[in-house]
């Protein structure tokens, strides 16, 4: 049971209720962040944007998403994004790595590899060391170098909301709600 009540998309109004209706599923982890009024059509519009914008592939999105959730525990991400993951093309060997922290498996290629040990030092670091980074950058840009940490640091505020909050965990919406974002994007 959730800390907060989930706040009823049918009680809300004006952009907060438009972004609801919009909403092919309104998935809890939304009510939950419609308690913060002035953050939540910004923060939504954000993730919209690395959902959707961002050149660092879907893939790789995902599974850089998938690590922050792992990393800093957050059960509800990670049952939301495992779906999408697999309908972007991850297979279920890399998912499988990132959930037992093996960035050396061999479902990974090197770029892969690279990404996920970027990601672990950002989360658990903050800084990266020089060895990680010229890993990076071997094979990403600089702009999916910036959009890899934007995204980590997304979902990391996105775990912490619904774990400090206990936010009830939905069944998997997968595509559904990766789609209904693409309309919008």
């Amino acid at each position: 049971m959730a800390r907060l009540p989930l706040i009823d998309p049918e009680m809300t109004g004006g952009d907060i209720r438009t972004s609801f209706d919009r909403m092919p599923v309104k998935l809890n982890i939304f009510r939950m962040m419609a308690h913060a009024e002035a953050n939540m059509i910004p923060a939504m519009r954000l993730a919209n944007s690395i959902l959707h914008k961002q050149k660092l592939s879907a893939a790789n999105r995902e599974l850089l998403i998938l690590q922050a959730a792992q990393l800093e525990g957050g059960a509800y991400e990670w049952r939301q994004h495992v779906p999408i993951a697999l309908g972007v093309g991850v297979t279920q060997a890399q998912i499988d790595a990132v959930e037992r922290g093996n960035y050396d498996d061999a479902a990974l290629a090197e770029a892969e590899r690279a990404l996920l040990t970027f990601g672990r030092e950002v989360v658990e670091n903050v800084r990266v060391g020089d060895a990680v980074f010229a890993g990076m950058r071997k094979h990403f840009s600089d702009q999916e170098i910036v959009e890899a940490i934007v995204a980590i640091g997304f979902y990391m505020m996105m775990a912490r909301v619904t774990e400090a909050t206990e936010t009830d965990l939905d069944p998997a919406a997968g595509m559904a709600v990766f789609d209904g974002g693409k309309k919008r994007g």
